[in-house]
């Protein structure tokens, strides 16, 4: 892996680490970190009170250029992996479920959008 790759992966791990925190001083319990299934990823599963919360982390140097980076086929990948965390986690089935994104930027605090994109849970 390039010195830049490394780089990159270490700034992303930061991020979502950064997101975690956020999310538990808004009193979420993270259910989940870098779920994988076969076709997409979920950076954090987050549960508060009846809403279980499929959140993608996006670090960016400017928060504005994180903010543009989720487009349809990551919200596809997303979907697909929420379909098969659902699937393995069956206790959840009643929730509600909503696809929200963490956007973090250097020297900016956190940004935590509420239903930042649509997830298709029934494919």
């Amino acid at each position: 892996m390039s010195r830049d790759r490394q780089r990159a992966r270490a700034f992303g791990l930061r991020a979502e680490t950064l997101a975690s925190l956020w999310l538990r001083a808004k009193f979420f319990q993270v259910v989940a970190r870098n779920f994988t299934a076969p076709g997409g990823e979920i950076d954090i599963v987050a549960r508060r009170g009846d809403v279980i919360a499929f959140v993608e982390v996006k670090a960016r140097p400017r928060l504005e250029d994180a903010q543009e980076a989720i487009g349809a086929a990551k919200i596809a990948r997303i979907s697909r992996a929420a379909r098969f965390w659902l699937a393995r986690n069956p206790w959840a089935a009643g929730f509600t479920f909503r696809g929200d994104a963490v956007f973090v930027a250097p020297g900016r605090a956190p940004l935590h959008v509420v239903d930042a994109f649509t997830l298709d849970m029934f494919r």
